[in-house]
């Protein structure tokens, strides 16, 4: 999104000027942590998710490591502290933690240029190639459009050539002008600075943080979550309940989006967070490396729910309130998974919230009806009802998408000839498309070896429908064709694969 207001709008001493720390005694976090244990039953009783799991750290204690309900909807297989959930962009913080890791053994830095570390990064303007650091990137500040990338993962591209198609994309602000959340930008920082150790990113994450925490049940690999038995399977709403419709394979993004973990592991990072990069003894991350994560780097407001000025650090949000500065990150995966961690430095304390469903703001309201348990003794107000109310826009989006093309309009008009569409049409950045009409119904075929294989369904004239999400097999999408003077089809365009303006596809030379 873009900034809500500028940095200058919020003074940092304004920020500051809180009440004394201290709040959060051991009595007030054992007392909130009884009325937490009977909020998180209360949530799966009312189905608000299928399962949830959450940990809270005090004073480098685990002071609350459990699990409730299930892990796919309609089974007996509960959830507890050792199942593990794909984590979606609460592996931002992850990653930024690892990325810390080596700069603190002086692998890279957070302002090495990608220029010098992996000259083959570019991104459309020669300035910006040329500067862009790691932490640029880190802190979605490159300018490089939130969602670029996303869509050619959706439809079979790697990492590496995701990567190399960035350099296609418009910005969506000025270089370091403003927030603008990048999973592929931040990949390519995490790949990068791995790189530059002489590591992959697989490697680097086992190597400077899963390892030295024991976070055995951690990986960011796909295959190693699909291997565990004790696993959260994600969740959607379809027909008026939860049902686990959704697979995500976010290998290509794995630093931004890619980590699957349990609350068990996650309660050894938040332990490393609260004790400023000191684990077992040993100052695993640099005071210098670990202060700049949580350090404000970009300015995107006042967050509409909590009311708090907020910034972004590197790879961690940053936001302040009257008990002090607060360090959070949120994930999603629009289809399936929401996952929540926030971290009160100042009072030491920090929970980590994880749930196998979307759309909803479970994990939100059970960290935010906590603090104020334990900061004021009764929850503001219903935080649950406030980040549902966030997150409806995805039911209206879907909602939207089919009362649009629930039936067709009157009069409407008739496709041209199948041979009018067929053909095969290309672009760089989405490469090629083809549409067939081999077996008597039009597909359309995208993606390396054309990967992902739809078939179309006509609306009105040169206006077609498709559905490519499984998790989604009745939310329509749109394949439109320009047809041109010959009464062929020029030109396509893929609805689904034009985020960032680049889903128009030219007619290759017969």
């Amino acid at each position: 999104m873009k900034p809500f207001l500028s940095a200058a709008a919020i003074p940092l001493a304004t920020c500051l000027a809180s009440m004394p720390a201290g709040a959060a005694t051991s009595e007030a976090v054992a007392t909130a942590l009884a009325e937490l244990r009977t909020y998180a039953e209360k949530l799966i009783a009312d189905d608000e998710v299928p399962g949830l799991a959450i940990a809270v750290v005090h004073g480098d204690e685990i002071v609350f490591l459990e699990g409730f309900g299930v892990r796919v909807e309609g089974s007996d297989q509960p959830v507890d502290a050792d199942t593990v959930f794909q984590i979606a962009s609460l592996s931002k913080p992850i990653s930024s933690t690892i990325v810390a890791a080596l700069v603190s053994q002086d692998l890279v830095s957070w302002d090495s240029r990608m220029a010098d570390i992996d000259p083959s990064f570019q991104l459309l303007e020669p300035y910006a190639t040329a500067t862009v650091t790691v932490a640029d990137l880190f802190a979605h500040n490159s300018g490089l459009a939130g969602l670029a990338g996303n869509e050619l993962e959706s439809i079979g591209y790697d990492r590496d050539e995701i990567l190399r198609r960035l350099r296609l994309v418009e910005p969506w602000t000025g270089f370091r002008g403003g927030y603008s959340y990048s999973n592929f930008g931040l990949t390519a920082g995490a790949e990068a600075a791995a790189g530059a150790a002489g590591m992959s990113w697989d490697e680097a994450a086992e190597t400077m943080l899963f390892k030295p925490l024991g976070m055995a049940s951690t990986s960011v690999s796909e295959a190693d979550f699909r291997a565990r038995e004790n696993r959260a399977e994600l969740h959607v709403p379809s027909d008026g309940a939860w049902r686990p419709l959704s697979k995500r394979h976010p290998d290509p993004q794995a630093p931004a989006g890619g980590v699957s973990s349990n609350v068990r592991d996650l309660a050894q990072w938040l332990r490393l967070q609260l004790a400023s990069g000191e684990f077992g003894g040993e100052q695993l991350i640099a005071e210098d490396a670990f202060t700049k994560m949580h350090t404000p780097a970009t300015a995107h407001g006042v967050h509409p729910v909590t009311g708090r000025p907020s910034f972004y650090g590197l790879g961690w949000g940053v936001s302040y309130t009257k008990h002090g500065v607060v360090w959070s990150h949120a994930g999603a995966f629009s289809k399936g998974a929401r996952t929540f961690a926030e971290i009160y430095p100042k009072e030491d304390l920090g929970i980590v919230v994880l749930a196998n469903a979307f759309p909803t703001g479970v994990p939100e309201a059970v960290a935010d009806t906590f603090f104020d348990l334990v900061f004021d003794g009764a929850p503001s107000k219903d935080w649950l009802t406030e980040w549902n109310g966030r997150f409806d826009f995805f039911r209206v989006l879907d909602e939207q998408a089919k009362q649009a093309h629930a039936t067709r309009p009157e009069p409407h008009s008739p496709a041209l000839p199948a041979s009018a569409y067929a053909g095969t049409y290309s672009n760089d950045y989405v490469g090629t498309a083809i549409v067939s009409d081999d077996s008597g119904t039009p597909t359309l075929a995208v993606g390396p070896d054309g990967a992902r294989t739809y078939e179309l369904t006509h609306f009105d004239r040169d206006l077609f429908l498709y559905y490519p999400f499984d998790e989604s097999p009745d939310t329509p999408y749109e394949v439109s064709f320009a047809i041109d003077a010959t009464g062929q089809a020029a030109r396509i365009t893929i609805e689904h694969l034009d985020d960032v303006g680049l889903g128009t596809l030219a007619r290759d030379p017969d």
